[in-house]
């Protein structure tokens, strides 16, 4: 994997305790979730990962173990409060929690009158709830991290994957639509609230395909038509998380919009 060289933040250097960053949403090691473990250990980060099922988050761990760096695989659901409850007790164990990433979505693709309620509110649990339990349980973490708000990174970063959906609803997305404009309306709030506790609090809009095992998988000819660099590169959409975190404090960025410089928009 490239890196681009940066200059590290304080919280990612120095003789202190290694920072964490806890991700949730981490699937297949050709996914974003993967990518930004990657990216974060990269910088000398212990990675907490979180994610549905433990084979595939063991499996990314291992890579990133075998690479030099340092990651902890912790199955579960975002939607479960005593779940993600446990799981960031144990992320807060391995050192001060100084990045927290949601990437977790469910995609419900379906026609409205062919919609369930089933279906409509799993998308709401995964997006919605699981936003609000997770930020709930990153920003204690990040709060208590013992680094100076008033520093040039302040305590830390908590990150919202997005998508277009967040910005505009159409068929046959609506539960999703929902969900991702729900998810992004709790990281406006949280933003306003905890910035000025030197939390940065950002949502990250994904226009676009990503390149990644499940758009291969399900989509193959959309991928031959896009051509060169006309989907979302994994490690370009993490390179551009790594630099919402090191962002100094007087200009953080608290929606920023990805996409393939020919995607239509």
């Amino acid at each position: 994997m490239t890196v681009t060289s940066v200059t590290p933040s304080p919280s990612s250097s120095g003789s202190g305790p290694s920072p964490v960053a806890w991700i949730a949403g981490v699937g297949a090691s050709a996914g974003l979730g993967a990518a930004l473990a990657r990216r974060f250990a990269a910088e000398g980060f212990i990675v907490a990962l979180t994610g549905r099922t433990q084979a595939q988050l063991d499996a990314v761990a291992g890579e990133i173990i075998a690479a030099g760096g340092r990651a902890h695989a912790f199955a579960g659901d975002v939607a479960s409060e005593a779940e993600m409850h446990g799981i960031a007790q144990k992320a807060r164990a391995l050192g001060p929690l100084t990045v927290a990433i949601f990437n977790a979505a469910s995609g419900v693709r379906a026609p409205t009158l062919e919609l369930s309620v089933d279906q409509f509110t799993q998308a709401w649990r995964t997006s919605a709830l699981g936003g609000f339990i997770f930020g709930h349980e990153a920003l204690r973490g990040l709060l208590a991290n013992s680094f100076e708000a008033a520093g040039a990174h302040a305590r830390g970063t908590l990150l919202f994957t997005g998508a277009t959906a967040a910005l505009r609803g159409k068929p046959p997305f609506a539960a999703f639509a929902a969900a991702k404009a729900a998810l992004r309306s709790l990281s406006q709030s949280l933003a306003r609230e905890f910035g000025p506790q030197g939390i940065h609090v950002a949502h990250v809009v994904i226009d676009g395909g990503i390149d990644g095992e499940r758009l291969r998988n399900n989509a193959p000819q959309r991928v031959e038509q896009a051509g060169d660099d006309g989907l979302l590169q994994l490690e370009a959409i993490a390179e551009s998380y790594w630099q919402l975190h090191v962002q100094h404090r007087s200009a953080w960025t608290q929606e920023l919009d990805l996409r393939p410089f020919k995607e239509p928009f």
